[in-house]
């Protein structure tokens, strides 16, 4: 009696570069199929031509191969820090990842395995996800999202990246959410099979998944960012629970210098049909920052891009530093001055020298009241009759790459807000990170689109009320990868002033967070280096 086999469909697009594109291949010739009929179909979106060449090798040297070129020839920029994608970028692939589902369908596949072009997989990963008999489920991959950053697995629990548990409708203290961070990581790092609200890049889909409807096609009332994520929210609509498994961790070469720890994993995954630990992190890579461009960038035909900052008693401090870099890209600039004493208003004008800059100085501080600042400098920026608003402090500075990328961020139709990590560096290389101090695994609102027909609503509180009107997420939004520095903290003489400022303002903790305040005089706080 003949063997019955389960027949999968392995799809991937590819857009990669030769050397982790051909560790990718070798990997998948070294998955354990016994019992198991294996096609392929890849899609060939490579702007290199190398990699092109690659997938046709591997096709003419094996069968059971659907090699299709996508007829795209657009750029996806990445590099040994962290990878740039935009919507059309990420709707493509939607679009590719539909067609593999469709195939799926009509060919009667018993599974869809999805898998991206940067993993290098465990041999027992796909009989072992068929064994878990679940409708959807991913394998656990973990990822240095930032050099020198903790390790965060590929799957989470709700909304758009947030991972740690919590009911609907639970109101969770900051310390709280810091506990359940870390326990669901914890319990991740355990080989198990854990239901998860999101997951992707890794994922095994079954026949009756794909008959009820799933897909990557957007939801059309949800702004999230990524095709996973609209994936998932549809998924979790029909009724279809998400899992990941952890037994077999596979490797992601997010960077190219990723690619020194594939002999280990190798070896380590060959040796054994056992469950594999945990890949562990990446060697640091050794990366030069890039050198800053002697003159603005000039980005033709797009919006127009306003600064805005409320600065006081600040040319002794970075104003200068991160003004340079701003003038790079932008096209003009409302400066509330709050009072200062110092001459920051004339530094102001002298490095911003030949940008339209509406400045505005008031003769006493309003920081006192928060909300009547804040309300000032929005009211002053519309007069202007802006596009686009780059809301920052006179100590916040992006990394190298944002001069390079604001012109595709602002082009994009369909996106009214971005959305980036704060860093608040301890020093000049180095940011904190620790219970208290976690702004940069949180994503927070700097760039927004001037909208005359939104109506913006503020949350009216005396300290903390936001730079922006509180109900932006009601626009379409997106997260960018770009990183932005806080340099406010950098000095010790610095967090002296603010902890006292906090300590007056709000001596009750009650617009803040207090032991967040008094942990401002720590003398010892846990620090990572800063790579760009």
């Amino acid at each position: 009696m003949k063997e019955h086999k389960t027949r999968i469909l392995l799809g991937s697009p590819i857009h990669q570069k030769p050397l982790v594109l051909r560790q990718f291949l070798d990997s998948l010739l070294r998955l354990d199929i016994k019992g198991i009929e294996l096609d392929f179909y890849l899609i060939d979106d490579n702007d290199n031509e190398e990699s092109s060449l690659l997938l046709q090798q591997f096709k003419g040297e094996h069968t059971h191969i659907l090699l299709q070129p996508s007829g795209y020839h657009d750029t996806y920029i990445r590099n040994d820090t962290t990878h740039f994608w935009n919507s059309t970028l990420v709707w493509k692939v939607a679009n590719f990842k539909n067609m593999m589902i469709q195939r799926a369908a009509l060919l009667d596949y018993d599974y869809l395995f999805l898998i991206d072009s940067d993993l290098i997989l465990h041999p027992a990963t796909l009989k072992h996800l068929i064994e878990t008999d679940r409708d959807i489920i991913s394998e656990v991959f973990w990822t240095q999202w930032q050099p020198d950053s903790m390790l965060q697995p590929q799957v989470w629990m709700h909304d758009e990246y947030n991972q740690w548990e919590r009911l609907p409708g639970e109101k969770l203290s900051p310390d709280e959410i810091n506990r359940r961070f870390h326990e669901f990581i914890a319990k991740l790092q355990a080989p198990g099979i854990y239901e998860v609200g999101g997951l992707g890049a890794c994922t095994l889909i079954s026949r009756a998944a794909i008959a009820s409807g799933v897909s990557y096609n957007q939801v059309r009332n949800i702004s999230y960012w990524g095709e996973d994520r609209h994936f998932c929210i549809r998924a979790a609509a029909l009724g279809i629970p998400l899992y990941v498994d952890t037994h077999y961790p596979a490797l992601h070469l997010y960077r190219d210098s990723d690619l020194e720890r594939v002999g280990d994993f190798i070896q380590k995954t060959s040796a054994t049909a056992e469950p594999a630990s945990e890949p562990g992190p990446p060697p640091q890579p050794e990366a030069e920052p890039p050198e800053p461009p002697s003159a603005p960038v000039q980005i033709s035909q797009r919006p127009k891009l306003t600064l805005t900052m409320i600065v006081k008693n600040e040319s002794g401090r970075f104003l200068r530093q991160v003004l340079e870099e701003h003038r790079k890209y932008i096209d003009e600039a409302v400066i509330i001055d709050d009072g200062s004493t110092d001459d920051t208003a004339a530094v102001c004008l002298e490095v911003l020298e030949g940008i339209p800059v509406h400045l505005v100085q008031n003769t006493a501080s309003k920081f006192s009241n928060e909300i009547e600042l804040r309300t000032q400098q929005w009211e002053e920026v519309i007069k202007t009759k802006p596009e686009w608003i780059l809301n920052l402090d006179g100590d916040e500075i992006f990394e190298a790459g944002f001069a390079e990328e604001i012109g595709h961020l602002l082009r994009e139709p369909g996106v009214d807000l971005y959305c980036f990590r704060l860093y608040d560096f301890w020093n000049e290389d180095h940011y904190r990170e620790d219970a208290y101090w976690r702004s940069h695994l949180s994503y927070r609102p700097f760039l927004l689109r001037y909208k005359k027909d939104f109506h913006y609503v503020w949350n009216e509180v005396p300290q903390h009320c936001g730079r922006f009107p509180e109900n932006i997420f009601e626009l379409p939004h997106q997260l960018s990868n770009l990183r932005l520095k806080h340099l406010g903290w950098s000095r010790a003489e610095f967090r002296l002033e603010k902890y006292l400022r906090y300590m007056h303002l709000d001596p009750e903790g009650k617009y803040g967070w207090k032991e967040q305040y008094i942990s401002i005089l720590d003398q010892h706080p846990h620090l990572v280096p800063w790579s760009e």
